[in-house]
């Protein structure tokens, strides 16, 4: 059964479709939501029952969308006796979701290349936004993917075929979902995996946008969501080359639709320092407003 919430968030009794297990306790999880999968946006995230027993949900954010055919994909890495639970789940279970929940991300005309930078379960909605992007075709428009992660990345991976140049020769390996579909990722890590680039997701980022001429950095929008740190580096980044960037923020939430106030941030406003609810207000906000510099 599906009823509206708030005439823009739907509860779904989603099935499993498919529950994949990946190393480090990380599953990619495909769910029929068919409501669900025809309103989301990149960057908003759904908010899931992991067992009819634990009524306290959690916010996952949404990896893939296909509308046509109604289902979505969460990819999540397991933390606590809640997303234990869900792991157990199997095919032709059903599990309760609310969603889509959020404002996602913005992309600029003015500011053709959206520029990927995603760390660890944060890179999910950035695989929704590239994928998103490629499939509105517009030309001149691209994506451009950083992804880091110090334990092994959850996705197929290939030795690129598409080239980026600037990039470091040593980062060959790429996301291979993205890679069929032509959109360059590159991968970083410090834990010294084959193919990626040795140091973080933000250093790789800066080398290649170090090699750009001024008219490319002028086409370049920052698109990030990852911990803490990786955000605060990627806002120092983004200030070293004077380009904007959207960052979506993840933090733990009771109700995830504006009611408890439990996922406030303060963020800057033309009035001054005000605290917003991540759910509802964002999760996607201004880089500029979260880390002022």
């Amino acid at each position: 059964m599906t009823q509206n919430h708030r005439n823009a968030i739907c509860v779904e009794n989603a099935g499993i479709l498919q529950h994949t297990a990946h190393a480090d306790d990380q599953y990619v999880l495909r769910l029929t939501a068919p409501r669900c999968a025809a309103r989301a946006q990149p960057g908003s995230f759904v908010h899931i029952r992991c067992a009819d027993d634990i009524p306290m949900r959690r916010p996952v954010s949404i990896m893939r969308v296909n509308a046509a055919d109604g289902w979505i994909e969460i990819l999540y890495k397991v933390m606590g006796h809640g997303l234990r639970q869900l792991a157990t789940t199997e095919p032709g279970e059903t599990v309760s979701i609310m969603g889509p929940i959020g404002n996602g991300f913005a992309p600029d005309s003015n500011r053709p290349t959206a520029v990927l930078i995603g760390g660890g379960v944060g890179i999910p909605p950035l695989i929704f936004l590239a994928e998103s992007i490629h499939a509105q075709g517009r030309k001149n428009t691209r994506s451009v993917a950083f992804f880091g992660s110090e334990i092994p990345f959850p996705f197929e991976l290939v030795d690129t075929t598409v080239t980026l140049p600037g990039a470091p020769i040593e980062a060959n390996r790429a996301i291979a979902l993205l890679d069929k579909k032509d959109i360059p990722s590159r991968l970083a890590t410090t834990a010294g995996f084959a193919g990626c680039y040795a140091g973080y997701v933000t250093e790789l980022a800066r080398e290649w946008l170090a090699t750009l001429p001024d008219e490319e950095l002028e086409k370049i929008m920052f698109y990030s969501c990852g911990p803490e740190p990786m955000l605060e580096a990627v806002a120092k980044l983004a200030r070293s080359f004077n380009l904007p960037t959207q960052l979506c923020l993840e933090e733990y939430m009771a109700c995830a639709v504006g009611g408890c106030a439990g996922c406030a941030v303060e963020v800057q406003t033309d009035e001054g320092p005000a605290m917003k609810r991540v759910c509802v207000d964002g999760p996607v906000f201004d880089g500029g407003a979260i880390y002022p510099g």
